[in-house]
């Protein structure tokens, strides 16, 4: 079965060729110790995995413009990595069905004992990049035991499955008749307001610069309504929206009446 590090290795070695300058490539290597200087971050975990995920560069890795040009080395790193333990946590979900989620991103200075070394080559250059592993699956609760009925006398009745209520749906029979409508859900990024020169102006290569940061939530819209926000993240190889917001149910209830 997948581990929470198989994901961030597979995740990791994706989104660095994506997102780095030279499309470099990450593979598995010995474990070298890093030259001063070296920097790193840990990630905190909870859920159904918990536990926390260390993840060390050699400083040299600063000296480059992978992250880009006339960006903050350091902080593109930063956010490249946190945007790897989060995916990690996205994929962990999707092959395993065990959630996790990432509750804490922190600035570390050296681990002792790591679990796996990878190495990052771009062109004739190369950097060491040490994980250290301490997740772990959270063993599920032991089921409270029941104590066990009597035995069935000859003629008794058996009350016990009437005694087990049918389960309700707490749904309108008005509103059961909708559920298996299919909608259309589109996520968005931001939006920009663009005078018609600059937009006949456009051309391949151009960047459109919008209104949302990076870090913030994007939005999921049914209709023309927000019925909840989230982050980016990577499923087998495409991109998905694991939610952190959701709207009440009245206001998710509205973006189906749009629509109809």
């Amino acid at each position: 079965m997948k581990t929470y590090f198989d994901c961030w290795a597979e995740v990791a070695a994706t989104l660095f060729s994506q997102a780095l300058a030279g499309e470099p490539e990450l593979s598995e290597s010995f474990p070298k110790p890093l030259g001063a200087g070296s920097l790193g971050w840990a990630a905190t975990l909870a859920g159904d995995v918990v536990g926390r995920f260390a993840i060390l560069l050699d400083g040299s890795i600063l000296e480059t413009t992978l992250a880009g040009e006339g960006v903050d080395q350091k902080a593109g790193w930063k956010e490249l990595l946190r945007e790897t333990v989060g995916a990690a946590a996205g994929e962990l979900l999707a092959r395993t069905g065990k959630k996790c989620q990432v509750t804490g991103f922190e600035e570390i200075a050296a681990e002792s004992q790591v679990s796996q070394a990878f190495q990052l080559r771009a062109g004739d250059r190369s950097w060491v990049i040490l994980v250290k592993d301490e997740s772990r699956v959270v063993e599920a609760q032991a089921q409270a035991k029941i104590p066990a009925a009597p035995a069935a006398q000859a003629g008794d009745r058996d009350l016990r499955a009437e005694a087990v209520p049918a389960p309700s749906s707490g749904l309108s029979p008005g509103l059961e008749l909708l559920l298996d409508v299919e909608l259309e859900a589109s996520l968005r990024f931001g939006a920009r307001e663009m005078p018609l020169g600059e937009i006949l102006d456009l051309g391949p290569g151009d960047v459109v610069e919008l209104d949302r940061n990076v870090s913030d939530p994007v939005d999921l819209i049914v209709g023309d309504k927000i019925v909840a926000r989230g982050e980016v993240v990577l499923v087998n190889g495409n991109f998905a929206l694991r939610v952190t917001e959701v709207a009440t149910p009245k206001k998710r209830l509205e973006s189906v009446r749009c629509l109809f």
